[in-house]
Order: structure tokens, then C-alpha cells, then sequence
């Protein structure tokens, strides 16, 4: 993950600069804009700083070596429920969510219990009905 770590350090400075530079140009009378820019950076250092720690714990993977080959990155990838329909409801409830935001906060409320709904029933999943393991 060396990629990935050098991606987002080199993010960090440059984030920083231009966060500076822009609320010197806006005569740090708009605060959101700098504050933003400089959030981002910091936010670039802390993934930095979990996939540096990650990819020191895990160790080389294939594609951060230069004589590895095509096929020791194949195999499992991950779990993924392919007959899962939570995702779905996880979705319309955050665009409903989105809709509240939009169009009146009542609607939002209606939302966020469909939210915890879909978030229950996706993580538990596994723990009832068919596919329980």
C-alpha cells in the first residue's frame, strides 16, 4: 500500500498550502471555504496514516511488488451477498433522507427509522432466515 500511502501524504501538504493561500486570497473573511480546504487535509493525513499502518501490518501485496505476477492477486476478494435486497433499502432510505433535506424535515424523521431498519436487517443478515450461518 505504499501507492496509496505516498497518494494521500503528498495530498497533505498540498491541501494545507492551498488552504492558506485561499484564505489569504479571500482575506480570511470566508471561513468555510479555507476551514474546508484545510479539513481535507487533514483528512488526506489520517487515511494516509491507516493504510501506511495497515499495509505495514498486512505486508506486500502483489501489486506493490514489482516482480510479482498476475496470478497471485486472483482468489478471494471478500464476502458479497449477491441475493441480499438490504442494500437497496439502505439506498431509498437515504435518498428519502436526502428528499427531507430538500423538501421539509418532517420527512427526515420518516427516513432516519427507515434507516435503522435497513441497517439492522443488513448487518443481522446473517443471523436469521435462510442464509444463517
Amino acid at each position: 500500500m505504499k501507492v496509496e500511502t505516498g497518494l494521500f501524504l503528498w495530498g497533505v501538504p498540498f491541501f494545507l498550502v492551498v488552504g492558506v493561500v485561499y484564505g489569504y486570497l479571500t482575506g480570511w473573511d470566508e471561513y468555510v471555504g479555507f476551514l474546508g480546504i484545510l479539513l481535507v487535509g487533514g483528512l488526506a493525513a489520517m487515511i494516509a496514516f491507516y493504510l501506511g499502518f495497515t499495509g505495514r501490518r498486512v505486508g506486500m501485496r502483489p501489486e506493490d511488488r514489482l516482480d510479482a505476477e498476475i496470478h497471485e492477486g486472483s482468489g478471494e476478494q471478500g464476502h458479497f451477498s449477491p441475493w441480499s435486497w438490504w442494500p437497496l433499502a439502505l439506498g431509498l432510505s437515504a435518498a428519502t433522507g436526502f428528499l427531507g433535506l430538500a423538501a421539509g424535515f418532517w420527512i427526515l424523521y420518516i427516513s432516519l427509522g427507515m434507516v435503522v431498519i435497513a441497517l439492522v436487517g443488513w448487518v443481522f443478515e446473517y443471523s436469521r432466515g435462510d442464509h444463517a450461518h
